[in-house]
């Protein structure tokens, strides 16, 4: 009985580890993503080390990021100034949600 109800809260935590960070399809929510890792140094699409490397979309494609793989391996890879992401820290799936995000919203 009491093997079980360990394995029950175990099971419990997960889910709501999971469900933070994705949406009821289990999909990783780049918004929270990039509040959680990103908006520090880029609130509202901004870029307090560096104001001319926006996320704006004119200023990504200036830079040579034109697509969610250019974005991640700038957070994977990045220039002076800026956190370095390793896979440990942010997975593959979260940096992509990230990067989407990114895309989709600093127009």
């Amino acid at each position: 009985m009491k093997k079980m109800l360990c394995i029950a809260a175990l099971l419990t935590i997960s889910a709501f580890a999971t469900t933070a960070l994705a949406d009821g399809k289990g999909k990783i929510n780049g918004k929270k993503e990039f509040e959680e890792h990103c908006v520090s140094c880029h609130a509202d699409g901004g870029n307090i080390v560096n104001p001319a490397k926006t996320l704006k979309k004119l200023n990504l494609q200036a830079n040579g990021v034109k697509s969610w793989q250019d974005i991640v391996k700038k957070m994977r890879n990045p220039g002076p100034g800026m956190t370095k992401f390793e896979k440990k820290d942010v997975s593959d799936k979260e940096a992509r949600a990230i990067a989407e995000y990114i895309l989709k919203t600093f127009k």
